[in-house]
């Protein structure tokens, strides 16, 4: 347990992301309630423990950095990724994490009431079909869908403030060839995870409403 402490909080350094005692606690707590509820529920291909910690936990962190404002929309977020993390990270933002698998989302609900994050919603439900009455400060998405399609369906969650993190693997060119105003693809960040040897990237986009 103190090897997989020591390696969280030395692949978050590598982010630039410091966690305290207790939100280091917190990310092996989750790490817990989803390995005993993959046994049952089958939530994630990934079942090795370690893979589990540089896959769901530290390419979650990866992110941190990039969230702005007080309001957090995970969208497709599975069992949690990267939304539970980060909201362990950002006790006094909101967070609400929508996806249409109910099966995940009541692990969602069940891993943030056991780990006390009452800043933490489960949506069951489609992101196509909500119409929230205010926007949300940051929209984050982890493969989710084609940047153009996930664009169009988010659209109702984002003002012309709203910062959207769509978390990808390789530079999909092509995809961000297709994207078409109002939006606009305001930054491409290439992103290393510490042990992770793969391709990822964050692409920024925002959406000017009337453009």
């Amino acid at each position: 347990m103190e090897d997989e402490r020591a390696a969280l909080a030395a692949g978050a350094r590598e982010l630039g992301v410091t966690l305290t005692d207790e939100s280091a606690a917190g990310l092996l707590r989750l790490l817990d309630e989803l390995t005993r509820w993959n046994r049952a529920y089958n939530l994630t291909a990934i079942t090795d423990r370690a893979q589990m910690l540089t896959h769901h936990l530290l390419d979650s962190l990866s992110v941190a950095p990039f969230v702005r404002g007080s309001t957090v929309a995970d969208v497709g977020t599975g069992a949690g990724f990267p939304g539970l993390p980060l909201a362990l990270l950002g006790p006094k933002q909101r967070f609400v994490l929508m996806d249409s698998n109910g099966k995940k989302q009541r692990f969602v609900a069940h891993a943030a009431r056991a780990l006390g994050l009452t800043n933490v919603t489960a949506l069951h439900a489609r992101v196509e079909d909500l119409r929230p009455t205010q926007p949300y400060d940051t929209v984050v998405a982890r493969a989710f869908a084609a940047l153009p399609q996930m664009l169009a369906w988010i659209a109702p969650l984002c003002g012309p403030d709203t910062r959207v993190l769509a978390m990808k693997g390789r530079l999909p060119e092509a995809e961000i060839a297709g994207v078409a105003r109002p939006w606009t693809v305001a930054e491409i960040v290439p992103l290393r995870v510490p042990g992770l040897n793969e391709e990822r990237h964050l692409l920024i986009a925002t959406c000017r409403l009337g453009a």
